[in-house]
């Protein structure tokens, strides 16, 4: 193996290829109904009256493979970071719902035939959230987040897209963190720390070394399965006791005007998250078996990676744990908003796919509310890469299905 395909992250920034000659880009700063800054490029070609979205709550997507790919079927494309791109240490899932909503306001009022979201990994659970609470009376929107703050959900202009497509999607921030956080970590402040009859990277519970598919017995799963979910609720708990003496320390600045109670309400609590790095399907090929590579999103050694800086959740605030990366508390759940998405819907799934794996996507598929679904399976990386060299990506192949659905449905300019 080259140290290129070694390194972390591999496979995450893949070409975009090249866009049509007469495509024409602006840049536009938004501002969201609760005040926040949000900037979005509009790329599109003449002729153009179906703009397709694409939106992470925590990536920069300016230049996503899939970019090109629809600008050349004559599509425009909508591009847009979320306040929390690229610095998601205090990523609310609930006000990314405001941003998006600034982009689809937008959108709109440029006079767009049709508008379709388009949600690759992350972005996928952030469209269903999005699409689920807009389809809703404002009346019966969020009013607050998982750890008590204040949305303006309500007072929102939401419009709703005409159709949504859901690229390689994961269950959602928190329930990808719930199935690769390491139970076995003994002591919160001690990343080395290990209860030994819960560590899935010894010998003893089945692991081998890479790249050997290790092999877990069911008991030790079950075991494994029952303690992330409790070391997640220790988290949680945590940081519902951190909201909770911040939100003391502002009742008694208001009560009495000390401004000791003030700072001690700014200050910030942050929670550091070891070893989440650590879900069995990656290292036991037989788990939920599919053609995805050993490894996970970040190399091909979680059992070092597990140990090092890299890892999802790594570092937060405890408003941010609770909306975003708590398995147990996020409203950021694909499955429970699949539901509210309504509009006409077309899954596409990835078969190297080392995020989402074919159960999760069963789930997903079989939640989803739209009475026009449509479903596609393509060789593909998580990413959207080849799964063997001289191989279409998975970008290409997903391209063909979601330029075939647009063209279905939605009135696309004529081919660059």
């Amino acid at each position: 193996m080259s140290a290129s395909a070694s390194r972390l992250g591999v496979g995450r920034y893949l070409p975009a290829g090249r866009r049509p000659e007469n495509t024409s880009t602006t840049v536009h700063e938004l501002t969201t109904v609760d005040g926040a800054g949000v900037r979005g490029v509009l790329t599109t070609t003449p002729g153009a009256s179906t703009v397709v979205c694409l939106t992470h709550p925590r990536q920069d997507v300016t230049h996503h493979p899939l970019v090109p790919l629809l600008l050349r079927a004559g599509a425009a494309v909508w591009t847009q970071h979320t306040r929390s791109v690229n610095n998601d240490l205090t990523l609310v899932h609930e006000q990314a719902l405001l941003d998006v909503a600034a982009g689809l306001v937008f959108l709109r009022e440029r006079g767009f035939r049709s508008i379709v979201t388009l949600g690759h990994s992350g972005g996928g659970t952030l469209y269903a959230f999005y699409l689920e609470q807009a389809a809703l009376p404002a009346t019966r929107r969020l009013a607050t987040t998982p750890g008590g703050r204040p949305v303006p959900l309500a007072e929102a202009e939401m419009p709703l897209a005409d159709g949504a497509v859901f690229l390689a999607p994961h269950p959602g921030q928190g329930q990808l963190l719930l199935a690769c956080i390491d139970p076995s970590v003994a002591d919160e402040r001690d990343p080395m720390s290990v209860v030994p009859e819960l560590d899935p990277f010894s010998p003893a519970n089945g692991f081998a070394d890479p790249p050997a598919s290790s092999s877990y017995p069911p008991e030790f799963l079950a075991r494994y399965r029952a303690a992330q979910r409790e070391r997640v609720a220790r988290i949680d708990a945590v940081a519902r006791q951190h909201l909770a003496r911040a939100a003391e320390a502002r009742a008694a600045f208001k009560a009495g005007g000390d401004p000791v109670h003030r700072r001690r309400a700014l200050a910030p609590r942050i929670i550091p998250v070891y070893r989440t790095d650590a879900d069995p399907r990656n290292v036991d090929l037989s788990l939920d078996p599919s053609e995805r590579p050993y490894g996970s999103l970040f190399g091909t050694r979680p059992d070092l990676i597990n140990y090092g800086l890299t890892g999802f959740g790594r570092l937060t605030t405890p408003e941010a744990w609770l909306s975003t990366w708590s398995g147990l508390s996020s409203n950021a759940d694909f499955v429970r908003c699949a539901p509210g998405v309504t509009v006409p819907t077309l899954f596409v799934e990835l078969t190297g796919d080392q995020a989402a794996f074919p159960a999760d996507s069963r789930r997903m598929i079989d939640a989803l509310g739209a009475d026009d679904l449509s479903t596609a399976t393509v060789r593909g990386l998580h990413f959207g890469g080849a799964i063997a060299e001289g191989e279409p990506t998975g970008n290409e192949l997903a391209a063909a299905e979601i330029v075939r659905w647009l063209d279905e449905r939605y009135e696309l300019a004529a081919r660059a």
